[in-house]
């Protein structure tokens, strides 16, 4: 059978090959290991922060001709790398990978030569994820024309970029208001600008095309609110984790700027008068709100939202304090007809106030997606309230509910005939004598995670023969 299998033939079967089982396709034989390195498109690799590795990666890589998609990332912290090992070791990427079009390099820092090295050897990139040094220098990015995604992870500065002039020289131009650039970004990610950096102002005037905006760990912009204004007008979804310092500007400027915005996310940081501010004057469509603001949110801007927001179709809440049953009523009266999905997770509300979802599954009744996770003290009969009215869930999440038991299962049989993906990890009530019953009689079930040592020998078969994936 070997023989009589052509190497085209061959190929195409290790793509079409499940992750779990193709792994030991490369110990049949040399050849197959050598159309298994050459037909893999993607590969992620985690390497020791030692000058040993970079044989090894060349290697590696050149056995890999197809890739074109590639992570790499450290063993360890990626502080404790030496900032020239990132760069010999994006140098072996440029060398042996000219096919990439998605690159994720988080080794370390790495210096504008080997960016400009990247660029001449990946033609076609459209995705990369690196890590720079201050000072910031972004101008290289116009090396890159095909470039859609990009995320920067900014380091400490440690002198890797040299002396400013001979930067200024080597490529060209300072980031200055005379000269800037029409960039085909699409998402940018931007992790760790400080307060006192400079330099992101001609990247925001350079994204006239940006679509999806994340800023994390962030106490500044990296330049000014009038450079930044400059990429928001077509924003579609934007992300702020842990920004502090900056969430109410950048709130205020896209109520402000920009009227396409259909996603937003705030995790970790805000001022109560800047969210409600947003919630209140915001002229954006908003389809989707994901708010994790434990001492930030309370009934006022949930009202604020009710009010204003009423193309919600998505809606999630985590660690939210404040909010009580009558804010989350009067969000459920005002999203009646259109929300599919809603997350309360780690909402002490859910277990403080007895009849509050039984409410709200009367209200949402057109809900497809509810994610209750974390609730540890969610008790059988107010989730069970709240499920006889959602009848067209198919994605139902209630990992670490740990006061949920079988019980809450034979609801869900009963009540939700077209769930396709369970989450159930961590819900200590709920025995294997349950979940073998559900795996057998849920019609529609397509994914399940929960505790392999819950699965009885039952339950396994029956998943397998009705290709329903467990993950455990």
């Amino acid at each position: 059978m070997e023989n009589t299998l052509c190497d085209e033939l061959l190929q195409e079967i290790f793509e079409r090959l499940p992750s779990s089982s193709s792994s030991s396709v490369s110990l049949v034989c040399k050849r197959w290991l050598h159309l298994y390195r050459s037909s893999r498109t993607s590969l992620s690799l985690r390497v020791i922060p030692h000058f040993s590795v970079i044989p090894s990666l060349t290697s590696l890589l050149t056995h890999h001709s197809s890739l074109s998609s590639l992570s790499l990332f450290l063993s360890s912290d990626p502080t404790t790398a030496p900032f020239t090992l990132s760069c010999h070791l994006l140098s072996v990427v440029s060398s042996c990978c000219s096919k990439l079009l998605a690159l994720r390099f988080l080794v370390g820092p790495v210096s504008l030569s080997s960016l400009a090295s990247l660029s001449k050897a990946c033609t076609h990139l459209t995705s990369l994820s690196i890590s720079l040094s201050r000072p910031i220098f972004l101008m290289w990015v116009c090396y890159f024309p095909c470039l859609k995604d990009l995320s920067i992870i900014l380091c400490s500065g440690d002198g890797s970029l040299g002396d400013e002039d001979d930067v200024n020289n080597q490529y060209g131009v300072w980031e200055s208001e005379d000269f800037d650039a029409e960039l085909g970004l699409e998402s940018l990610c931007l992790v760790g600008i400080r307060g006192d950096d400079w330099g992101v102002g001609w990247l925001w005037r350079s994204c006239r095309k940006l679509k999806r905006l994340q800023l994390q760990s962030c106490q500044g912009i990296g330049g000014s609110y009038s450079s930044f204004v400059q990429c928001l007008q077509g924003l579609q979804e934007v992300e702020l984790i842990t920004c502090r310092s900056v969430v109410d500007g950048v709130l205020l400027k896209l109520s402000e700027n920009c009227h396409s915005l259909n996603s937003l996310l705030v995790h970790d940081g805000g001022s109560r008068e800047g969210l409600l501010r947003f919630f209140s004057q915001c002229r954006s469509n908003i389809h989707k709100l994901d708010l994790r603001l434990p001492l930030d949110l309370n009934n006022n801007h949930l009202s604020a939202v009710a009010v204003n927001f009423r193309g919600l179709s998505c809606i999630r809440l985590q660690s939210c304090c404040l909010v009580t049953g009558e804010g989350l009523k009067a969000l459920g009266v005002a999203m009646s007809n259109g929300l599919e999905e809603l997350a309360l997770i780690n909402c002490d509300v859910v277990e403080r106030e007895p009849g509050l979802l039984a409410t709200l599954g009367q209200h949402l009744r057109q809900l497809r997606k509810l994610d209750l996770s974390h609730n540890e003290m969610l008790l059988d009969k107010e989730f069970i309230s709240m499920l006889v009215s959602c009848i067209h869930l198919i994605d139902l999440r209630l990992r670490g509910c740990k006061g949920l038991t079988g019980m809450a299962m034979v609801s869900m049989l009963r009540s939700c005939k077209h769930l396709e993906n369970v989450d159930i990890m961590q819900c200590f009530g709920i025995e294997s004598k349950a979940i073998e019953l559900f795996i057998k009689n849920s019609p529609r079930l397509r994914r399940m995670e929960v505790e392999g040592s819950k699965l009885s020998d039952a339950a396994k078969m029956c998943a397998s023969n009705r290709f329903i994936e467990i993950v455990v």
